[in-house]
């Protein structure tokens, strides 16, 4: 199922920003069962959002993720694509956990 990106990044948006667990991610292979097509830059400025990677599901700030290991458990299924242009969010990944954050 295919959601146009605004309403891909509002929901994403609010799941971040108003969960008490982190955003559970699920990885895809298949471009056709992603909610959204997800690059990742190496620059910051270019990001719509910077995420920390956690390891703990409990963590509960805004650009949070945690991924699952079951696309059930999942609350948006993402697949990584190579090329920005065909991307419906870009992201760059921190090492700090108080980088994080989504702006749209």
């Amino acid at each position: 199922m295919y959601l146009p990106r605004f309403l891909f990044l509002t929901i994403l948006g609010c799941f971040i920003a108003s969960s008490a667990i982190a955003a559970q991610i699920f990885i895809t292979n298949y471009p056709s069962e992603a909610n959204a097509k997800v690059f990742v830059t190496k620059y910051q400025s270019e990001a719509n959002c910077i995420v920390y990677d956690t390891q703990y599901s409990s963590d509960n700030e805004p650009g949070v993720w945690f991924y699952t290991k079951y696309k059930s458990d999942a609350r948006a299924i993402i697949y990584y694509t190579q090329y920005k242009s065909e991307a419906d969010l870009i992201v760059y990944f921190t090492k700090y956990k108080s980088d994080a954050r989504c702006r749209y």
